[in-house]
C-alpha cells in the first residue's frame, strides 16, 4: 500500500519518526519527509541513513506555510509534532495549545488542500480524562481530527488517530532516566512505587499506526492492548539486568501526574469495537440536533469500564525485563556496562 508513495512525518526527528525509517526505508516506498523545526536532529538523521529516499524539509506546524511546503505531492502524512512532556506543557500550557491543537489543525489543513489521501494523528493515554496540560491539549487534538474529519470526503482525504501508552525508552522517557542514573551509581529515583503505566516499545507504536493506516474509517481513533506495569517493577527488573545495587527513592508525583492512564474511558468503550488486539474507538457523527442527546440514551455507558493501565494485564518483573532486554538502547547500554559482553 507505499508502493510509489510519498510519506510525510511530522516531528520526523523524533523516536517515532526514526523507528518509522528503520520500518520504511528497505520497501519500495517512494520517499519519506521529515519535517522538525530542529535542523541539528535533521542534519545527525541526515548523516546517519545518507539515504535518497529521505528529505529533510525544516519547518514548524505552527507555521502553516511551511507545512504547505512540504506537502506539495504527498500521499500519507503521520502527524506526530508534539510538545510530549508534562512537567514542561504544566508550567508552559499555551505552548501546548500553540503545537498540539493549532499546529494538528495547521497540518490537517495543509492536508487536505493538498489533497493527502490518508492521515494518521498520534495521540496519547494522556488525553483520556486529562489532568494535566498536556493531556487536555492531546484530548483537543483528537477532538480537532474528529471535527475536521466530518468536513472531508474521506475518499479523498481520510483522517484518523492512534493513542497509545509509554514508549519504553522513547527520549524523555523514564528508561533513559534509570540508566543514566544507574551508571552514575546514583539512586533511582521513582514517584509512587504504586503509579502503573502501560508498556509498548516503539515497534508497537509504529504497527499501531500501520494497522490503524489498514483498518480505521474516517474519525476512529484505534487503541492497542497493551500490558501494563508498576514503575516500581520496572526499576527493579532494569537493576536486575544491569546487577546494579542503586538504592531506589521515593521523591512522590510531579506536576501533572496521575497514579495510572486509561487508553479507553468508559464512554469510549461502550461503543468500542473489539478487533482483537486492538479496539477501534468510532467517532461519534450525530449532529447538533440536540433532541437526540435528550431522548435517545444508552445504559451501555452505566455497565461498561474504562480499560486503563490498573485493569489491563499486569507484567512481572520477569516480564518486564523480557521485555527489555528487547530495546536496542538496552542491549547497547548493556554492552558498554559489560566491557563488550552480552
Amino acid at each position: 500500500m507505499f508502493t510509489d508513495k510519498i510519506l510525510l512525518i511530522t516531528g520526523g526527528t523524533g523516536s517515532f519518526g526514526n523507528a518509522v525509517l528503520k520500518r520504511f526505508l528497505n520497501t519500495d516506498i517512494k520517499e519519506i519527509r521529515i519535517f522538525s523545526r530542529d535542523e541539528k536532529k535533521q542534519d545527525d538523521m541526515r548523516k546517519l541513513y545518507q539515504h535518497s529516499k529521505i528529505k529533510f524539509y525544516i519547518g514548524d506546524v505552527r507555521d502553516i506555510q511551511s507545512i504547505h511546503n512540504a506537502m506539495y505531492n504527498v500521499d500519507y502524512v503521520f502527524h506526530a509534532a508534539a510538545l510530549k512532556q508534562v512537567p514542561s506543557c504544566e508550567f508552559f500550557p499555551l505552548e501546548a495549545v500553540k503545537t498540539n491543537i493549532l499546529g494538528t489543525d495547521h497540518v490537517l489543513t495543509a492536508a487536505i488542500q493538498a489533497s493527502v489521501k490518508k492521515i494518521i494523528c498520534l495521540s496519547t493515554d494522556k488525553a483520556a480524562y486529562p489532568v494535566n496540560a498536556m493531556g487536555i491539549s492531546k484530548a483537543m487534538m483528537e477532538k480537532t481530527f474528529i471535527a475536521k474529519s466530518r468536513m472531508v470526503d474521506p475518499h479523498q482525504t481520510l483522517i484518523c488517530g492512534t493513542r497509545y501508552g509509554n514508549v519504553m525508552a522513547s527520549r524523555g522517557s523514564v528508561i533513559p532516566l534509570f540508566i543514566e542514573q544507574i551508571k552514575a551509581g546514583k539512586p533511582l529515583t521513582i514517584t509512587d512505587p504504586n503509579m502503573t503505566r502501560f508498556m509498548m516499545t516503539l515497534e508497537e507504536a509504529v504497527e499501531l499506526v500501520i494497522y490503524a493506516f489498514s483498518h480505521a474509517q474516517n474519525g476512529d481513533i484505534m487503541v492497542q492492548k497493551s500490558p501494563a506495569a508498576t514503575v516500581e517493577h520496572l526499576a527493579q527488573a532494569l537493576l536486575e539486568i544491569f546487577q546494579a545495587n542503586n538504592t531506589i527513592q521515593i521523591i512522590g508525583t510531579r506536576h501533572g501526574e496521575k497514579m495510572y492512564e486509561v487508553l479507553c474511558t468508559k464512554e469510549e468503550a461502550a461503543k468500542a469495537i473489539d478487533m482483537g488486539k486492538f479496539y477501534r474507538i468510532p467517532a461519534d457523527n450525530r449532529d447538533l440536533n440536540y433532541g437526540k442527546y435528550l431522548e435517545e440514551g444508552s445504559p451501555k455507558i452505566t455497565l461498561t469500564d474504562e480499560y486503563n493501565s490498573n485493569n489491563t494485564q499486569r507484567l512481572s518483573v520477569a516480564d518486564i525485563k523480557e521485555k527489555l532486554l528487547t530495546l536496542p538502547l538496552i542491549q547497547k547500554e548493556l554492552l558498554h556496562w559489560t566491557g563488550g559482553t552480552p
